[in-house]
């Protein structure tokens, strides 16, 4: 890549992340020239930590319902015209393989580094540019499009694309330079918020929680009208793990969240089929059969599970009492672990005045947005990866 700033390109891109990365391969393609800056030493870190390496690169389950935005429809149409399969078609032609876990979640057999070297290799074919370690010092209109004064100078594009993230995972280089290019602009920020984010908790139920941390069990947990079918794990801090994630983005502070601890199922059921197999047994004893022993002392020293020491002696009735609070226990978080470590960022950019076809500001011709910056949160599980190869196709694919 080259190290010396062009004096003018038909765009200029700043991140060098999935969705900046991908931009600039796609639309050097059509042979524009295309140079992409970056403050961080690295490319794609991200993409390098995402999946525990191995890069949950897209869901084959995407649909827009499984994004959140003040205009739920916004993304449709970049989601359509770009899919899972498009870029498992790209993986393809690099000889990269992939594996589905669970959930339809994608996972790179290469491991994150080959889908980095893979867009790198992309961006190098097209005969895009990429320069890092390069402060952004201003931004203006300029005659020829955008004037961008750097660290390394100044450069002239006729688009500028913003693909330079959220909030999320600070240590990793991210800022609110999107946010700050909108503010100039007098583009509307609808607040951002972290998201697929762990929940904290304070007094009684903190130290109960930190008592069994490294604990595991699949429920069903509920908040803002969202529910998911997945693992909890209880930490030091409080509640994290794939369910807790996932409705970590629906939630609001001061909220209680639900958690089934049947996941789903009929817990009157259970309890009666355990006393059936087990009547000379306790509850918590019998209990232990389907949830982890010491959460269940925990919830014995919460009042969830109640002192009833033979099976055979409880009544149906007091068996459905109990499991409706073990499918109804609510928890009230003091709050998430915020940015620090939140996989994501929710809100941004306001869709409202940008076009859903191109990712344009339709006031400032020219000007795009693409990736987490813009106000589309995917689920936990490839969807925002999904959603940063999308918007950036189609913008890269405008005229």
């Amino acid at each position: 890549m080259s190290t010396t700033l062009p004096s003018h390109v038909d765009a200029l891109v700043i991140g060098a992340g999935a969705a900046g990365l991908f931009y600039a391969a796609q639309f050097g393609a059509r042979g524009r020239s295309v140079l992409v800056l970056d403050h961080a030493r690295k490319p794609a870190e991200k993409v390098r930590i995402s999946g525990g390496g191995r890069c949950n690169f897209t869901n084959m389950e995407t649909e827009a319902a499984r994004f959140i935005s003040q205009n739920p429809h916004f993304a449709k149409s970049a989601l359509a015209r770009y899919t899972p399969w498009d870029f498992c078609d790209l993986m393809s032609r690099h000889g990269l393989t992939w594996h589905e876990k669970t959930l339809g979640q994608l996972f790179c057999d290469q491991k994150s580094g080959a889908i980095i070297q893979m867009l790198l290799d992309e961006l190098d074919a097209a005969g895009g540019q990429l320069r890092l370690e390069t402060d952004i010092k201003a931004v203006s209109r300029a005659d020829e499009g955008f004037k961008i004064k750097t660290s390394a100078g100044s450069v002239t594009a006729g688009r500028l694309v913003i693909a330079s993230g959220g909030l999320s995972i600070p240590k990793m280089g991210a800022t609110g330079f999107a946010y700050d290019i909108a503010r100039q602009f007098d583009l509307n920020i609808i607040e951002p918020r972290p998201a697929l984010v762990p929940f904290t908790f304070e007094g009684a139920e903190k130290d109960a929680f930190a008592a069994i941390s490294g604990v595991a069990c699949n429920v069903r947990a509920e908040a803002g009208g969202a529910s998911f079918d997945e693992a909890a794990l209880f930490t030091h801090r409080g509640l994290s793990g794939p369910a807790i994630l996932q409705v970590s983005s629906y939630w609001s502070p001061g909220e209680a969240v639900s958690l089934d601890l049947f996941a789903g199922g009929d817990g009157a059921a259970v309890l009666q089929a355990l006393k059936a197999d087990n009547p000379m047994k306790s509850l918590a004893s019998a209990l232990e059969v389907v949830l982890p022993r010491r959460l269940v002392e925990m919830l014995q020293g919460r009042g969830l599970v109640p002192d009833l020491p033979r099976l055979a002696d409880v009544s149906h009735a007091r068996l459905e009492d109990v499991a409706q609070g073990l499918s109804h226990w609510q928890v009230k978080p003091a709050g998430t672990e915020g940015y620090r470590t939140a996989e994501v960022t929710a809100g941004g950019i306001d869709t409202a005045e940008l076009s859903s076809k191109t990712m344009e500001f339709q006031r400032v011709p020219g000007l795009y947005f693409i990736g987490e910056c813009v106000d589309v949160t995917g689920w936990l599980g490839g969807y925002n990866f999904q959603w940063a190869w999308a918007s950036a196709h189609a913008a890269a694919h405008s005229d």
